[in-house]
This record gives structure tokens, sequence and C-alpha cells, in this order.
């Protein structure tokens, strides 16, 4: 199987390198140690990483977060590169591809082009197929607040359905299943997608989708 959870795993890590630790990202309020800390925390902090689903930690794991932040650096990056610790499920390969994939391609993204004169990457076709195939599984839940119906196509994969037209009409968006990911997650004003629809309909979803 390919691993292309790992391979953005290591690319982010060279970037995480290259750019030290107060370069900018696209997670406002982030810099690039912030960003290494929230995802050692991911993997091997579950007992602060609950707090991004249940507000009761949110404030331990803000603290603990701002805290390792200002660690080591680079004994950071060598966390993330190393995966995740041997007992979480994520340290197994499939596992880790299904968690890991997005994430790890959303953040290694919102590293790059958050810094001047960036350009997009060429990806691999298997790397196109396999965030499209994510993005099918997630859209549902990713699009559930949308203000609009929303179709997704993808460039040379086909259309997937992610949310019917409910008060308003439906938008169609269309790109690389890469640049549809990036939108999917909120980082609407860098990814390169174009919106049909009427001209109402999508400016709610643009709104939506820059307010993630």
């Amino acid at each position: 199987m390919t691993r292309h959870a790992q391979s953005e795993r290591l690319l982010l890590c060279d970037e995480l390198e290259r750019l030290g630790p107060d370069a900018p990202t696209l997670c406002e309020g982030w810099d690039t140690r912030d960003l290494a800390a929230h995802l050692v925390i991911r993997e091997g902090r579950p007992d602060l990483a609950i707090g991004s689903f249940v507000p009761f930690f949110a404030g331990r794991l803000e603290r603990e977060q701002r805290s390792m932040a200002r660690d080591d650096y680079p004994a950071l990056v060598a966390r993330i590169r190393a995966g995740a610790p041997w007992w979480n499920p994520m340290s197994l390969g499939k596992i880790d591809e299904l968690a890991n994939l997005v994430e790890y391609f959303v953040h290694h993204e919102d590293i790059r082009r958050a810094q001047p004169g960036w350009t997009p990457r060429d990806l691999p076709e298997g790397l196109q197929e396999a965030l499209w195939d994510s993005l099918r599984r997630m859209s549902r839940l990713l699009f559930r607040s949308a203000p609009t119906g929303v179709v997704l196509i993808a460039e040379g994969r086909g259309r997937h359905a992610a949310k019917a037209p409910g008060a308003h009409g439906t938008v169609v968006v269309r790109g690389l299943a890469a640049e549809l990911v990036l939108f999917a997650y909120g980082r609407g004003r860098q990814a390169t997608v174009e919106l049909e629809g009427a001209d109402e309909d999508v400016r709610l979803l643009r709104e939506a989708r820059l307010a993630l």
C-alpha cells in the first residue's frame, strides 16, 4: 500500500525544519512552532487532544500547547517525523493513511501557502486519487453546515454530491482533488477552485468556507 500520509508527514517535517519555528502558517494565530506542538499533541497526548472536541477541556489543551510550543523546536519536529507512538492505533499503516493523510496534507499546505511566492505542487496522480477518496468519505460531515447545496467536481475524477440544497440553491465547486480538499477544510482564500451557481449562493458558500 502506498503511504501517502507518511510522505506528507516527512515533507511537512522538511518544511518545518527549513523554515524554523517562527514562520507564519494559514492557521490563524499559529506560527510553525504552534503547528508542530499541535501535531505532537494530536498523536502523542490524547489526554490533551480531547480538548479539540470537548469544550470543557479546551482551556487545558490551549495552555499545554502554548507551553509545548516553547520547547525545543527540533525535538518537536523529530517527534512528528518519528510518527505516532506504538500504543496509538495511528502507528499502523492502514490507520495512519485513513486518519492522517488529509491532516498532514492540509497542514503541509498551511505552511507552504503562507510563505511569500509559494507555487502549487505538481502532485502525483495517486495522491490526488487518495485525497478525492478521503474527501468523498468526509464530505457530508465537512459541509453539513454549508448554507447551500454543494456538488464537488474533481478534474478527471468525477462528481460527488456533498450536501443537498435547502433554503438556498446548489453551488458546484470545481478543481483538482487537492484544491477541493483545501476548500472543504476552510482554506478558501488559497484553494484554486471555481464556484458555479447563483451569485448569492456562491457568496454565501465562499464566506462560509472562509469563516472556518
